[in-house]
């Protein structure tokens, strides 16, 4: 297991969530690491203080979360959600990569989005157990090996989709040119049926929703690290050429439009 390593994008108004509660995340053992992009690990003691609800961005990966009681493996959604904290709590997370779900169970992702997989259907783990030994322990690295556990013995051959497919949203990510599914059909010289047909199955979510959100993860990210944004500006440095296309897509996957996000950041 590696050194933790830097939480990433994702958290709401983490300047405020890091005041809550602690986040970890650690990579995956070299013979995970294809399917898998990193474990989380949640702390947090609020005895005594109101609860809060730690707000999320949809991501295009799967989650397999460890929680005393409610313990699931779920799909990418496609709306912001919550988690309430309170009290004194921990849960462990594991998110497979974009694609990297799809190989263990050989079913279309996007039918998780309202029906999350049991772990004992998946992985034949009972999460009672699993649940007992993972959160008995301290050290977050010993958290993360006893899951590693579960996992392993059903760890399927390696699927070259998967490489493909976070060849492709890597590059969605590092340029914020790339606007239309047409753009990535060419690049990657791909029919855009089989592109589709490939996310659906593999990732859960459509090619068009992931370049939809890369842009709006970059506008939330900015709006969390400058006090004041320049919406016109970042519309336009976005690929949008309506503000109001942008402020609709915004709040289709926050819940507010850019102006309420940035004064709840405060």
């Amino acid at each position: 297991m590696s050194d933790l390593i830097k939480p990433s994008l994702g958290i709401m108004n983490l300047q405020q969530g890091v005041r809550k509660f602690q986040l970890s995340r650690l990579e995956p053992a070299d013979d995970l690491a294809y399917f898998i992009r990193h474990f989380w690990i949640v702390r947090w003691d609020l005895r005594g203080e109101d609860p809060y609800t730690q707000h999320v961005i949809p991501n295009p990966c799967v989650n397999m979360i460890v929680e005393p009681g409610r313990s699931a493996i779920y799909g990418p959604g496609k709306e912001k959600y919550g988690h309430v904290l309170q009290g004194q709590g921990c849960v462990i997370g594991v998110k497979f990569k974009p694609g990297g779900f799809y190989p263990f169970v050989k079913r279309p992702v996007s039918g998780m989005q309202l029906s999350p997989l049991s772990v004992q259907e998946v992985f034949g783990a009972d999460p009672f157990a699993l649940e007992e030994k993972v959160f008995a322990q301290e050290d977050e690295r010993r958290m993360a090996a006893l899951v590693e556990r579960v996992i392993r013995p059903k760890l399927p051959e390696r699927d070259v989709q998967v490489a493909f497919i976070n060849e492709v949203i890597d590059y969605i990510n590092q340029e914020p040119d790339v606007t239309k599914v047409d753009t990535l059909c060419d690049r990657f010289q791909v029919n855009k049926r089989t592109l589709q047909r490939l996310f659906d199955h593999y990732v859960g979510v459509s090619p068009k929703w992931v370049i939809k959100l890369a842009r709006i993860q970059n506008a939330a990210e900015t709006s969390d690290t400058r006090e004041k944004p320049n919406w016109a500006q970042l519309s336009t440095d976005l690929g949008y050429h309506d503000q109001s296309h942008f402020i609709k897509d915004f709040k289709s996957i926050i819940g507010q439009t850019p102006e309420e996000y940035a004064r709840h950041a405060l």
